[in-house]
């Protein structure tokens, strides 16, 4: 699923798409927003420096641990997203914003293709 939101943006920047630009770049933050692990919770097989007092040192250590997600976990977010986005263009509609709802429903749009 992550590579097809990849390719979409990929397209949707090369055409100038700014609803599918602003939606794919969200779900995919959202993504690896959701990869993220608490904070304190580090890889503890990595080998310490002698230099730097807490510094790690060895191949990978820069790199931080990431939760693996499952498909249901990314289809989950993507329906958040599309949610949260149609019922921020509802309430927009209510306050007489128009052009603001009918952008987040564009994105929303975007997002739904992904879940069929």
């Amino acid at each position: 699923m992550r590579a097809g939101l990849r390719a979409d943006l990929k397209a949707a920047l090369k055409s100038r798409d700014k609803a599918a630009i602003t939606a794919l770049r969200s779900a995919l933050a959202a993504i690896d927003n959701a990869e993220a692990l608490p904070v304190g919770e580090t890889s503890a097989s990595v080998a310490g420096s002698e230099h730097v007092a807490g510094a790690t040192a060895g191949l990978g250590s820069a790199e931080a641990r990431r939760r693996e997600l499952t498909a249901a976990d990314l289809r989950a977010i993507l329906e958040r997203e599309v949610r949260e986005r149609l019922a921020a263009a509802a309430e927009y509609e209510q306050l007489g914003r128009a052009d603001h709802a009918h952008r987040l429903r564009a994105e929303a749009d975007v997002l739904n293709r992904h879940l069929d």
